[in-house]
């Protein structure tokens, strides 16, 4: 039982902060076409080089995030790198709510990210 001590709230948002990227990552993969066109129409331009820089962003942040390294750089710059997506998100979608593709999502994984942030401090 002592070896449930070692798992805190703050780690398991750092996991989730952490692994939430993955399927972005993967999708910008395996979507290419649609992440290409999200870039463009959010004034993203060249798109492809948006993409790439979107993907080795969210691979790093994964990485560090989850194996819990520099949390508190990395917690900060997933924070504003998610509220940046979260403004992109709003500038194609104009929605607020996730499930209609807004930017609710980005926007609620920064604040989880701010608060790993935060409490490395």
């Amino acid at each position: 039982m002592a070896s449930f001590h070692l798992v805190t709230p703050i780690l398991v948002l750092r996991f989730i902060c952490g692994f939430f990227f993955i399927p972005h990552i993967v999708g910008k993969f395996t979507a290419r076409e649609a992440s290409l066109g999200f870039f463009r129409t959010a004034g993203m331009n060249p798109a492809e080089a948006w993409r790439w820089a979107a993907m080795i962003i969210e691979i790093v942040l994964a990485i560090l995030l989850i194996l819990g390294v520099y949390l508190n750089i990395v917690g900060w710059i997933a924070c504003v790198y998610l509220l940046i997506a979260g403004a992109a998100v709003i500038k194609v979608t104009k929605k607020w709510l996730w499930h209609i593709g807004g930017c609710e999502y980005p926007i609620v994984w920064a604040i989880c990210c701010a608060v790993v942030a935060a409490s490395t401090l």
